[in-house]
């Protein structure tokens, strides 16, 4: 009988997103693919640094420890790189004690049909150009910022996962952030108490978000706990819909906050996230600086793309 995934979520990850290999793609921009893979075979003995999804990923995969979850968190290693140069990525897996098995190398090839075809839940990868083309395939996806981070505070003793978003865009469609985008603050002000008992759309990631709180309420007599928090631009009063889209979904946000355009990075910092995810780079390149972000690109045909 073959593996099922299909009840799984279903979590990939690139090589340069759960590892710090920002050394190693210089080599490999600078000089090419042979000796790329001539010093990852030279070094594969050498254990990986954790990069930034590592933190999401590894407190992600102790949920498998929970019996009556049915091993419910498959990560994959994916990766563009070809099969031997896996040998330092599976190692360092190892070494760190990872529940990963399976990984997928394309050689130069594109990943996105391969997510696409595994029906991936949530991508995450340093590349800009694979998280576009998995969004464009309508899996999400984020691209992580990798150059210049710090070390993150990263322990083997979680007991609780801290996932963040942010709202429009990214939780839900882009349609109200596109009304603010074209016509401004008031504009959109204006459409959303107009609108503020109608549910908005699913954005990207609304199904990642519906399947953690599914998974919350399996867990609320375990050992561990995930908890979630809203941090959006928004304020009163274009909260009420955020609040009465969520309740349409039946998942409750831990915590909510509404900031109308304070600093979100020192909030998330408090909060603790293992990652957060925003649409927009100029939240995500500062909150980079203390906790995993992730930038939620925009489908191409987006009036907000543009690329």
């Amino acid at each position: 009988m073959p593996y099922d995934i299909s009840e799984k979520l279903k979590i990939a990850v690139t090589t340069r997103a759960i590892f710090k290999l920002e050394q190693e793609n210089e080599i490999f921009e600078k000089k090419g693919r042979a000796e790329y893979e001539k010093y990852q075979i030279e070094h594969e003995d050498d254990i990986l640094i954790p990069g930034a999804a590592y933190s999401l990923v590894s407190a992600l995969l102790k949920l498998n420890s929970i019996d009556k979850l049915n091993h419910k968190i498959e990560v994959i290693i994916m990766s563009r790189n070809s099969v031997n140069t896996s040998l330092r990525v599976f190692n360092s897996i190892k070494n760190y004690n990872l529940d990963i098995s399976r990984g997928i190398f394309t050689g130069g090839g594109d990943l996105a049909p391969y997510l696409e075809a595994l029906k991936i839940d949530l991508f995450l990868t340093a590349n800009p150009y694979d998280a576009q083309a998995a969004i464009n395939r309508k899996v999400p996806a984020a691209t992580l910022l990798t150059n210049n981070i710090p070390d993150y505070n990263i322990g083997d003793s979680v007991r609780e996962i801290r996932i963040a978003f942010d709202g429009d865009a990214v939780l839900f469609s882009e349609e109200s952030e596109a009304i603010y985008k074209q016509k401004g603050l008031e504009a959109f002000a204006a459409n959303e108490e107009l609108n503020a008992k109608n549910p908005m759309s699913e954005g990207p990631f609304a199904k990642f978000l519906k399947t953690i709180a599914e998974i919350q309420k399996n867990i609320q007599d375990t050992d561990l706990n995930i908890r979630t928090a809203l941090v959006t631009a928004r304020n009163a009063p274009s909260h009420e819909r955020v609040v009465r889209t969520l309740r349409a979904w039946d998942v409750c946000i831990d915590e909510a906050f509404f900031l109308g355009g304070i600093s979100k990075t020192e909030v998330l910092k408090a909060f603790g996230a293992h990652i957060f995810f925003d649409d927009q780079m100029t939240y995500t390149e500062a909150a980079s600086s203390v906790i995993p972000s992730g930038t939620v690109p925009y489908q191409v045909g987006s009036i907000l793309n543009k690329g």
